[in-house]
């Protein structure tokens, strides 16, 4: 944590310089988001606006007819006497039935035994410590810094000194090597070969969006399961292409620049390179034993799972044994906590990363400290959501907005494409991930259904937008988090230099992955256990 301030006060210091600020369009990004309110505030000062056009929208008539029963939608002024009394009297039902609150808290408690305990950030070295082939390694670390999004924002502070020292070790650009991992780490932050944080979030709100249009759906948090899964490798081998065609020989341009050597094969000759140590990823003996130890009975753990969500008679079966109605996917939020949990627990007892019954509730307290202030934007997220449903100003916009969109009879793909580049140019000033979902599902979400696309689908193209746009704002506390990386490796590095190895991964990953995902769409695979592709309208 104190190297983590010193490069941060470094950073800011290095800042000031005139030439590292960005310029042009970066430049107005950054301005206009610096005005930003904190995402807090946002959304308090979202439910004020709420408040104030419920009343006007009463007072013009603002009525719109629902296409799915053909009831009439009127805005309901709540600025009125019975309204105020409503806010103030389920202000606390609003809080602790948000949908995302109770699965996130129970799954952080698994994750955080598993990430204390050292079981996380063992598995990432292990993936890649012990792969020298250049272009395997690409992959591996790229790989590795998707799926390492289970470990949430950690996985930034991981995974790009690892991904530095991977390289570095088999004689290639610690640069290229850090850059690898950020790029995966942020634009990959939606997909991921385990199920993460991200799914159970992002269907908690959907699912308070649809309930706009119809009460009873539910997002799962598995909605997207079988998509993100292979959106992962394919995320993977696309930063692996950006790499190995472009950012090698970008990286050695940039340093040659400054350091004239036709013969420099490598990056560790320049003075103004640091070349990381690589024993940082060397697994002791006990760590090896602990992953051997703790993946067997992860396997176990799995065999029981799908014996128990298969086996016919088994009590977890749902209605007419289907399995696909079984708690143990409805729920699976408390499903991953034990697992994380149990994986965890063996792992330190094998390592004696824990050594007494007090260690787990400690870990388990420092996973909940990452939360508090997710915890704090939540409860402002779920006063604005539940005032933008008591208003019904939201589905009197969804119903205005699918009738706007019947009216243009735009195709698929030209819509989808233009909601991946809406969601990318709001993050490129609101970057974090759920307070934007939470802004704009209540609108989206509804107003697709009502032209027909089932919120799963809305969802994963939120997805597909979000993630590859985080490489390249400098709103993000990551991106800053990047700068000091790389000027570690390359101290003359600034956010020109940043951006310039990072837009080609972003460019790349947001096109390369919409077209992944309408070549799945269109062949009617489905994104999810029991997912739909489209919602019955009208």
């Amino acid at each position: 944590m104190e190297r983590d301030e010193e490069r941060r006060a470094a950073g800011e210091e290095h800042h000031e310089d005139d030439e590292h600020r960005p310029g042009g369009f970066l430049g107005l990004v950054e301005r206009v988001g610096n005005k930003l309110p904190d995402p807090f505030w946002l959304f308090v000062i979202l439910s004020a606006v709420v408040l104030v056009s419920s009343w006007i929208g009463h007072k013009i008539g603002m009525r719109a007819e629902n296409p799915s029963d053909g009831e009439t939608v009127e805005v309901t002024n709540l600025l009125s006497a019975e309204g105020l009394q409503k806010m103030v009297s389920e202000a606390v039902e609003n809080f602790i039935t948000f949908p995302p609150l109770g699965v996130i808290l129970i799954v952080m408690l698994g994750i955080a035994v598993a990430e204390h305990s050292g079981l996380l950030g063992a598995a990432m070295r292990g993936a890649v410590g012990r792969v020298r082939h250049p272009m395997v390694l690409t992959f591996v670390v790229a790989l590795t810094a998707v799926t390492g999004s289970i470990a949430s924002d950690a996985v930034y502070v991981i995974m790009i000194p690892l991904g530095a020292a991977a390289f570095s070790a088999v004689g290639r650009s610690p640069i290229v090597g850090a850059m690898v991992a950020f790029a995966s780490s942020s634009g990959g932050f939606n997909a991921s070969l385990l199920l993460n944080i991200t799914d159970l979030l992002l269907a908690g709100i959907s699912t308070s969006a649809a309930s706009f249009v119809d009460e009873a759906y539910k997002v799962s948090p598995l909605a997207n399961y079988f998509f993100v899964i292979p959106s992962a490798i394919v995320l993977a081998l696309l930063i692996t292409a950006v790499t190995e065609l472009f950012i090698n020989d970008k990286a050695r341009d940039l340093v040659n620049h400054d350091h004239v050597d036709d013969d420099a094969a490598s990056f560790t000759t320049p003075e103004h390179i640091d070349t990381p140590d690589d024993e940082g990823l060397k697994l002791a003996a006990e760590e090896i034993r602990g992953l051997k130890v703790t993946g067997l009975f992860i396997l176990a753990m799995l065999a029981a799972y799908f014996a128990l969500l298969f086996i016919p008679g088994s009590p977890f079966l749902g209605a007419d044994n289907s399995a696909m109605d079984s708690v143990l996917i409805a729920d699976i939020g408390a499903v991953i906590g034990v697992m994380f949990f149990a994986a965890g627990l063996v792992y330190g007892l094998v390592t004696r990363s824990i050594t007494s019954g007090g260690d787990v509730p400690r870990f388990m307290a420092k996973g909940l400290e990452t939360l508090v202030p997710m915890m704090v934007l939540f409860f402002a997220v779920s006063q604005f959501l539940a005032y933008f449903e008591w208003s019904n100003l939201g589905q009197w916009t969804a119903i205005k907005g699918s009738e706007a969109l019947t009216a243009i009879d735009m195709p698929k793909p030209l819509l989808f494409a233009l909601f991946v580049l809406l969601v990318a140019g709001i993050n490129l000033l609101i970057t974090s991930g759920s307070a934007q979902w939470a802004l704009m599902a209540p609108v989206v979400v509804p107003m697709f259904m009502l032209v027909g696309i089932a919120p799963e689908v809305t969802q994963m193209l939120y997805r597909i937008g979000d993630s590859p746009a985080n490489i390249i704002t400098p709103m993000s506390p990551y991106f800053a988090l990047a700068l000091m990386f790389l000027q570690k490796y390359y101290r003359k590095a600034g956010l020109g230099t940043l951006m310039s190895l990072s837009l080609p991964y972003a460019i790349t990953m947001m096109v390369g992955w919409f077209l992944f995902f309408l070549a799945w769409y269109y062949t009617g695979l489905p994104l999810g256990p029991g997912t739909p592709m489209e919602y019955p309208a009208g």
